[in-house]
């Protein structure tokens, strides 16, 4: 009896209407299109405008979106991870809510957060689901609503984070496709630099805290950035050596999109080809757990059975890591 796999079978996603450009930031915080272009690779993102949708809007349109696309009954799914740094609230979950609304009401769900790396990390999670043989339709949904944690007039954070979701569908597979391998790592030391601070059990909101703009999402750039270079790049050099790959077995290169020049290191660090990145950077900026699953999502027609994809990311916390994948379909489109 062949091992089971856990694949990939669908994917889904959704963004914001509202387009958040470079230029209209210049109208709001000292920066311009130029420096952003330069130094990201972002020309806009998406902004969830409307007041009272958080989180759950988007991740509920990009299951809804997977669904409708592939004509699945959403009472045949047996879990619903949603992976998010913007849970609705602290309680109850993003994913509980996530599931009832659209219909998966034979399905288990809880919220994971790994900052950046969360949809990542929930690729294994999901996987080993599926891998262990009692259950066989996992939804993965990556979503955040950024704009709700971020501060308006600082131009460190504002003109990196948007907002949006995606969904996948992990199902077993007996072909030997589907996820191969991973390597995931963290480290505590490095949470002070990159953090949305207060409303957690240790820093309690306070009108203090409020007025000073404490509530913010705060990161250390410099730090942030060489940290970010060296473990996806890393990682993802890892992945290829621990399973005898070479840059000419590898199809693609989806790596978590906060700043084009990460990206561009990860692929020269594995000596990869322009062509076999997926870049939407420019179109979403950082999306935080969204950004893996809206890249494969927008490269999809484009992804043909048994193509090798790396998947790698790096964010908060710190965490990190890269995971080997067999897509397992050709798309339908």
């Amino acid at each position: 009896m062949s091992k089971i796999s856990a694949a990939i079978t669908a994917v889904g996603a959704y963004v914001p209407e509202y387009v958040l450009t470079n230029q209209i930031l210049e109208t709001m915080v000292d920066t311009n299109d130029e420096w952003i272009t330069s130094r990201t690779g972002i020309k806009e993102r998406r902004i969830l405008k409307d007041d009272g949708k958080g989180t759950s809007f988007l991740a509920i349109k990009a299951a809804q979106n997977l669904i409708d696309k592939n004509n699945l009954d959403p009472k045949d799914i047996e879990l619903v991870i949603v992976a998010t740094a913007t849970p609705d609230m602290k309680a109850a979950s993003t994913a509980s809510f996530t599931a009832t609304e659209i219909g998966a009401t034979n399905a288990f769900s809880f919220d994971m957060d790994a900052a950046c790396s969360s949809f990542l990390f929930g690729m294994s999670v999901a996987a080993s689901y599926i891998e262990s043989g009692r259950y066989k339709n996992v939804l993965l949904i990556g979503a955040d609503k950024m704009s709700s944690i971020i501060n308006y007039k600082d131009r460190a954070t504002c003109i990196i984070f948007g907002d949006g979701a995606g969904a996948v569908l992990f199902e077993a597979n007996d072909e030997g496709l589907g996820l191969k391998d991973e390597y995931l790592r963290s480290d505590g030391s490095g949470r002070e630099f990159l953090q949305a601070t207060y409303g957690g059990s240790s820093h309690a909101l306070t009108a203090e805290v409020l007025a000073n703009g404490g509530h913010y999402a705060f990161q250390e750039g410099r730090t942030v950035f060489k940290n970010a270079v060296f473990n996806m790049a890393d990682a993802a050099e890892k992945i290829l050596k621990r399973n005898n790959l070479t840059k000419n077995d590898v199809d693609w290169l989806a790596a978590h999109q906060a700043n084009k020049r990460i990206i561009d290191a990860t692929a020269q660090r594995i000596d990869l080809e322009d062509e076999k990145v997926m870049i939407n950077i420019h179109k979403y900026g950082n999306t935080t757990s969204a950004t893996l699953p809206l890249l494969i999502n927008d490269y999809e027609s484009q992804l043909k059975k048994g193509d090798n994809v790396i998947f790698a990311a790096f964010g908060g916390g710190f965490n990190w890591g890269s995971i080997y994948l067999k897509w397992a379909y050709n798309s339908k489109n």
